[in-house]
């Protein structure tokens, strides 16, 4: 389902549905961060549930599981929802527990491509045989082994599959603009992408690319964050929102929002760090338009604050890297300026579904992003950007497509595809 479009209240509703028919005992809710076990907490509420939240300190958590769990297989109690996080499941604490959950435990997956990493995978509980995982990209980016293992483990993709043109028209999300921003590397850093892209396409020519190699996977995140980190997109920002400071609710998105490692921004690289600071100092200082950032390092109270004062409009704007892509509500977002993504279409088309869901105060969202054109590159590397490039290009197009002003944002992108020579897209 697309992002958005409503799949913890179809999880909810699902379990609801095995507890009158089958008797369902127990709901293992698995979240990648700890600000999603809050918001789980906040919709299984409603279904009348009152979930033990187990994460961080686990002897705040682990003597109240037990204790419902021996209720529940008893019969002293008629059910229980435990929500925790990926990092919890694998630790002793919570493994040990697993074996005493009832045979009717319905095992949900939020965000489960993140669970296709080998050590979150070998965690999964093999006695359980109501397993649901929910995403809206399922396939793990340059990891054939990981999505397999998935699959394996949770079953094939639902169908029908509900997509972001689906759910537009459905009115799940609303209808958008979309402005390609195209920025232009320094020379300094061109030389350097030039470099990277060679090496990649040793690595392709290699074959290297099966099974999620570490070389190829290192190469293309390089890459990404050379991309992601550069200088004139700071140029773009500044001459952007200096003729939109009467603005509110706007997202402003850096670093490169990896989730494979569930990375916390102490983990975060330099230029990543060094990004939120100059945006923010953009915005705050020279704009004057009125920010905070957002951050995985972010308490969750705090977090809870910043929503309510971005919602109210007492902050014009987020300034987040990485936690804002996955699963986080906040409807009242307006517009997305995106400075910096990876190659993994996974974070596109999760930072669009936080742009695009409905608000009673928002007819229509608007999303600036900035897309680096790459340097002219020589005959041999030119063949290996133009493969690697129709990947990226082909989500830039279905983006553009499906907004408002699709002729527009589609003249932005043709010098891109006459460049490649990919007018065929």
């Amino acid at each position: 389902m697309a992002t958005g479009t409503g799949k913890t209240i179809t999880a909810l509703a699902i379990a609801t549905e095995l507890y009158q028919k089958i008797g369902l005992q127990v709901l293992l809710v698995l979240c990648p961060y700890r600000h999603l076990v809050t918001q789980w907490a906040r919709e299984s509420e409603k279904f009348g549930l009152q979930p033990i939240l187990a994460f961080e300190n686990v002897r705040s958590w682990q003597s109240d599981l037990s204790n419902q769990l021996y209720n529940v297989c008893s019969g002293g109690q008629r059910f229980l929802c435990v929500i925790t996080t990926n990092s919890t499941l694998i630790k002793e604490g919570f493994q040990s527990q697993l074996r005493y959950f009832p045979a009717k435990t319905l095992i949900i997956g939020d965000e489960a491509h993140n669970l296709g990493a080998p050590r979150l995978e070998e965690s999964l509980p093999r006695n359980f045989g109501l397993r649901l995982a929910l995403s809206a990209t399922p396939e793990r980016y340059f990891d054939e082994t990981g999505t397999q293992s998935l699959l394996d483990y949770f079953g094939p993709v639902l169908s029908p599959e509900l997509t972001l043109g689906d759910a537009i028209r459905q009115g799940a999300l609303v209808h958008y603009l979309y402005y390609p921003l195209l920025v232009t590397l320094t020379e300094e850093e061109s030389i350097v992408y030039a470099k990277l892209t060679k090496r990649i396409g040793w690595a392709l020519w290699n074959n290297e690319q099966d099974g999620g190699s570490p070389v190829l996977t290192g190469l293309l995140m390089q890459r990404a964050r050379l991309i992601g980190a550069a200088t004139n997109k700071l140029t773009a920002l500044r001459q952007l929102m200096a003729q939109r400071t009467h603005t509110s609710h706007t997202l402003f998105y850096c670093g490169d929002g990896s989730v494979e490692d569930g990375g916390s921004f102490e983990g975060s690289s330099l230029w990543e760090r060094r990004q939120l600071h100059a945006v923010t100092k953009i915005l705050g200082k020279e704009i004057g338009y009125r920010v905070n950032t957002y951050t995985a390092t972010t308490p969750l109270p705090e977090r809870e604050r910043l929503r309510h004062q971005f919602e109210s409009g007492e902050l014009q704007g987020l300034v987040a890297i990485r936690c804002l892509d996955e699963g986080v509500d906040i409807p009242a977002i307006r517009t997305a300026v995106i400075l910096a993504s990876t190659g993994n279409p996974r974070q596109f088309i999760q930072r669009r579904g936080r742009i695009l869901r409905p608000h009673s105060e928002k007819e229509r969202a608007t999303l600036f992003d900035a897309i680096v054109t790459p340097p002219d590159l020589g005959r041999e590397a030119m063949e290996i950007e133009r493969n690697i490039l129709r990947k990226e290009l082909r989500r830039f197009l279905e983006f553009a497509d499906l907004a408002d002003n699709a002729g527009e944002a589609r003249k932005t992108l043709l010098s891109l595809q006459k460049k490649y020579d990919l007018l065929d897209m």
